[in-house]
């Protein structure tokens, strides 16, 4: 397929630099985005980057994944209003080697294939290059009048500035631009890629390349994710949406996607699904012919959580939201793991009760009423189960003498207790 054009209508192209098209057009190229290696795990934020990888791997070109160890530890200003924590060596190695392992979900780095996926981390190449090395080789290349003329220096710097910039991040752009140049020399690499934000560093290493070895390098961006509704895309009140599932459950994960917006569902199945563009139409002209089905949301969730964590781990997501929000069993609630089951009931009231008490058989009154105040009376108590109000495990609780003991332990710790349709309150067994 054409990168571009397949990009093109995906929505995932910011800028593109001339030429760069027919370069692709002529010869199997190699191109690079860089993650930031601050966490052990990628996030959603990621993901575009990501994918233009993805998109770029099955046109036939070699994608790299450069992991900034040495970019890491300086911090980049695109974007910020702050300089970042700087990391050591060792924790950039394990966030390496765990993004990698997130990564290969995406990319193929193992077959024989001339295109294969490669991951470089550019702490191999800056760690012993000598400060006086540097200026000399590379920094007499770029004046720093272009340096002061990109926008994400002039936002640090400019007269509304609280914070300004440090020399530090203000070379930040020479040692991408120089990561490039390095690329370029020893992985035949002539495209970076990157988010819209990104277009000063990129368009430094595509100058840097023209004035220190005479080549040709090119560059393209994409739009920065947003929401409809102007949030930032990927934060939610418990903060990022990780694709590591001791981060994010993958339920939390397929909830994300399940309930965004319909304008916002339009754009993200184009970016993050490999979806064919008549698929993607269908599904839409569908969607709004029945909008409260949520078909659209439906199948972005499934795409993106089956490739994210897995089929199994999707069809869990689908039971726990049933579950949650429709009919279920105490055996399918059972059948839940721990990490989903928690997550599903995440934000419930919690009480805690001796486990042997329930083990030996406990009193629906002395459970509800007395051991915890999910009852403030043994009155109301009974009142509810008259009512049939009172659910235990997903299954109506009808007998107000009836005994709680071992039968009822979920995952070997839990009770849930439903008080009416939607008060659930978890007894965790301690």
């Amino acid at each position: 397929m054409n990168f571009v054009e397949e990009l093109t209508w995906r929505g995932m192209i910011h800028d593109i630099m001339p030429g760069t098209e027919e370069l692709m057009e002529k010869e199997m190229i190699s191109a690079y985005v860089g993650i930031d290696p601050t966490a052990d795990s990628l996030h959603i934020g990621h993901l575009v980057g990501v994918m233009m990888l993805k998109h770029l791997q099955l046109s036939g070109h070699r994608p790299l994944a450069l992991v900034g160890g040495a970019t890491g530890m300086i911090g980049d200003p695109s974007g910020k209003s702050a300089e970042r924590n700087l990391l050591d060596e060792e924790t950039l190695r394990h966030n390496q080697n765990a993004l990698k392992a997130q990564l290969a979900k995406f990319l193929d780095f193992e077959s024989e294939i001339p295109n294969k996926a490669e991951i470089v981390n550019n702490y191999d190449w800056m760690s012993n290059f000598s400060f006086l090395d540097f200026i000399r080789d590379i920094g007499k290349h770029i004046t720093v009048n272009y340096m002061m003329s990109k926008e994400s220096v002039k936002k640090r710097i400019g007269a509304d500035s609280k914070t300004g910039m440090s020399f530090t991040e203000f070379s930040y752009q020479l040692v991408q631009g120089y990561d490039f140049l390095h690329l370029y020399n020893e992985k035949n690499c002539k495209v970076q890629m990157g988010g819209a934000d990104q277009w000063g560093n990129i368009t430094t290493g595509t100058e840097l390349i023209r004035r220190k070895v005479q080549g040709e390098a090119f560059a393209i961006t994409c739009p920065l994710i947003t929401k409809a509704d102007g949030g930032k895309f990927g934060k939610t009140e418990s903060g990022n949406i990780w694709l590591d599932p001791e981060r994010t459950t993958p339920y939390a994960f397929y909830q994300f996607w399940l309930n965004v917006s319909d304008e916002d569902a339009k754009k993200y199945i184009k970016i993050f699904t490999l979806l064919s563009k008549d698929e993607i139409d269908n599904i839409i002209a569908e969607h709004f012919k029945e909008p409260g089905f949520r078909l659209l949301q439906k199948k972005l969730a499934e795409e993106i959580t089956v490739m994210v964590h897995s089929r199994d781990e999707y069809e869990m997501a689908v039971k726990a939201s049933k579950i949650l929000f429709g009919k279920a069993t105490s055996d399918e609630l059972s059948k839940l793991n721990e990490a989903t089951f928690l997550a599903v009931f995440d934000g419930v009231p919690v009480f805690e009760v001796n486990k042997s008490e329930v083990e030996a058989g406990i009193h629906i009154m002395e459970l509800l009423a007395d051991k915890t105040t999910i009852f403030p009376s043994k009155g109301e108590l009974k009142r509810t189960i008259k009512g049939n109000g009172l659910s235990i495990n997903k299954e109506k609780f009808t007998d107000e003498n009836g005994i709680v003991d071992s039968k009822y332990i979920i995952n070997k710790k839990y009770i849930l207790a439903q008080k009416g349709k939607k008060n659930y309150f978890l007894i965790t067994l301690v």
